[in-house]
This record gives structure tokens, sequence and C-alpha cells, in this order.
């Protein structure tokens, strides 16, 4: 799939530069000297196409509210099933396959402690399956932005 110089440009910049402001895609879009629906448009495609996964920004969750990565030993008939059951649960932002008893991994957001109690005992109490909850101890930065050689590409 070959993507134009506008497309790499978004990709390559806006990756650990989405500006942060009531209108970041105006903000783009000035930038690279195009409309804001033509930001929207072009990153709707790159999505639909499987380039990118998300658009939107990784902050500090601790500063934001509360979050926990769980884990859930799902029946492996049922896995596709049980992933779709657990996205659908308010402040899961990652779910992922794993192998192991445990194959379910996802994290898990609310704005307090109590919410994500809550939250957490509701998914379980719905899956009816064994779920593990793990705190985090220790916060690293993992740079998630790649550098992208395009002519390597072609």
């Amino acid at each position: 799939m070959r993507l134009d110089p506008t497309d790499q440009q978004l990709i390559n910049h806006f990756q650990r530069h989405l500006p942060v402001c009531e209108r970041p895609y105006l903000d783009i879009s000035r930038q690279l000297d195009m409309s804001e629906q033509e930001v929207i448009e072009r990153l709707q495609s790159l999505q639909s196409r499987n380039v990118i996964s998300r658009v939107g920004p990784v902050f500090e969750h601790s500063r934001a509210g509360a979050s926990l990565l769980a884990a859930v030993a799902a029946p492996h008939e049922q896995v596709d099933q049980v992933a779709a059951r657990i996205n659908r649960a308010p402040g899961v932002n990652h779910n992922y396959a794993r192998e192991h008893d445990y194959n379910l991994w996802f994290v898990m957001t609310a704005p307090d402690n109590e919410q994500l109690d809550e939250r957490l005992d509701t998914l379980e109490n719905h899956l009816k399956l064994p779920m593990l909850r793990l705190p985090m101890v220790e916060g690293y930065h993992i740079d998630l932005a790649f550098d992208i050689d395009w002519e390597a590409l072609t």
C-alpha cells in the first residue's frame, strides 16, 4: 500500500506531536495547509485501511483517574466473543490476546478507584470467568511512535 507524502507527514510528525488544544485537527490542517475536514478524512481513511489503529493522546493515567491491567481466562472457542464483550465495557482502552491460561488482557480506566472496582466487578459478573486484577506497582514510559523510512518501503 502506497501512502502519499501528506499521509506520510501525518503519520511521522503527529504520532509524537498531536496538538493539545480544543481543535487539534484544525491546528494540524493549518500546519499542512489543508482543510480541517481533509485532515479528519485522511485520518479516518488511514484507520479504515489499518495503517493506524487509533488517533488520540497517551497520558499519565494516574493523573486522570484510576486504571488497572486485568486478565481473563476465556475458553479458546469463545475468545472473540469474550474480547468483544470486554471491548464494550466502559473504560477499556486496550485488549489483546496472549498465550496463557489468562488469555485476554486489557486495561480499564475510571475516574476513581471506587468506580474502577465497580466496572471490573460488573464485567467479571457478566463474563462469569476468572479475572486477575494487576495494579501497577511502578510505571515506565514507552515511546509508542516509530520512525518510518518511507524510501525503504517503496
